[in-house]
């Protein structure tokens, strides 16, 4: 089937008519108490050409679709944008936008995430989803883990209070692969105090100016893309390994969580950090994926039949272009394929 991924002359210029900043309810580390560290660039390529924000949107002169890297909010990128050479998946050689993110949401706070007690309301915590369901993680939730999962193990709690990764050994020793046994049966939630010299984990991406659509779709990788307000969108959640070891990596109403490695991070897209003017029938964009289109709020379920997304959740519309639609939160995956061609990804420290 040919995709119609050409862009009308309007891609976007409602996006970058306004930044509609989200005051989702993620509240506890504030954004203004971190600050991001740059990656180490030694062995970046040479920048060639520092990027402006476009005046009209992202059009280039021929109709085509550029990245809208004019729509980061203020506060998400830690150094300029700039261009550079690159090589895309299929070996085509093009430009990319080399982008540092900051690690931390610039429009909101990170978390809250687990319970403390089994009696906390779902306006306490954070959330978590695991492939099928989204729960609100409150202390019903907690107690509720045995019924859920079909499996008598499940104890998160003594007396009431909720295990939870409350230093930074705890966190460290529970949110890895090979969870430290005295650390299962709870729930695992990070501070950015703890990470590598207590600052967020910046991300080094470089995404095609202008996207290249591959000759079929590629399964997305560890990273999907960068949030409009500086955090990397990354693959689905290890969830099967979260639940064999009786733990629950908690998210908060963002959709993110934290661990030792990558920092925050996104697994799913619940309304956070979107930008721009609603189109009808249409949600707001929050994010770039690596192949360059934008990422865009997942669908009311009344809009989808009409939507005609395809395999990768994509579509081109007259106001917007070929864009995506994120899935469910609780579906895991915040998408499951990309059209265009990308390359690696690097993380900084």
């Amino acid at each position: 089937m040919t995709r119609d991924l050409r862009p009308s002359a309007l891609l976007l210029v409602a996006l970058a008519l306004a930044f509609a900043l989200v005051g989702a309810a993620c509240g506890s580390q504030s954004a203004d108490s971190v600050a991001g560290s740059v990656v180490d660039s030694t062995d970046e390529p040479d920048p060639t050409t520092v990027v402006e924000p476009a005046d009209e949107g992202a059009i280039n002169s021929d109709g085509q679709a550029s990245t809208p890297v004019d729509l980061f909010i203020d506060g998400a990128l830690v150094d300029e944008i700039v261009t550079v050479d690159c090589t895309l998946s299929s070996g085509t050689a093009t430009s990319c936008y080399q982008i540092t993110v900051a690690g931390y949401p610039a429009d909101s706070d990170v978390g809250p995430f687990c319970p403390t007690t089994t009696t906390d309301t779902a306006d306490e915590v954070g959330i978590w989803f695991d492939g099928e369901q989204l729960y609100d993680l409150d202390g019903q939730f907690i107690l509720d883990l045995p019924e859920i999962y079909g499996d008598d193990n499940w104890h998160l709690h003594d007396d009431g209070e909720v295990h939870v990764t409350d230093t930074p050994e705890a966190f460290d020793g529970a949110a890895r692969p090979d969870v430290a046994e005295e650390y299962q049966n709870h729930c695992v939630e990070g501070q950015i105090a703890w990470l590598d010299g207590g600052e967020p984990i910046t991300s080094t991406v470089q995404i095609p100016v202008t996207p290249i659509v591959g000759d079929s779709p590629s399964p997305v990788g560890a990273q999907i893309g960068v949030t409009l307000s500086g955090v990397t969108i990354d693959g689905p959640a290890p969830v099967d390994a979260i639940l064999g070891a009786y733990t629950i990596a908690a998210f908060d109403d963002c959709g993110g969580h934290l661990n030792p490695v990558a920092g925050y991070h996104l697994h799913g897209a619940t309304g956070c950090s979107e930008v721009g003017e609603e189109v009808d029938g249409e949600t707001r964009a929050f994010g770039i994926a690596l192949d360059g289109f934008a990422i865009h709020s997942p669908l009311a379920e009344a809009d989808l039949a009409a939507a005609g997304l395809d395999e990768c959740n994509g579509h081109t519309t007259d106001e917007l272009g070929y864009h995506y639609h994120a899935n469910s939160p609780e579906l895991n995956a915040v998408l499951t394929c990309l059209v265009g061609e990308s390359i690696s990804t690097r993380r900084g420290r």
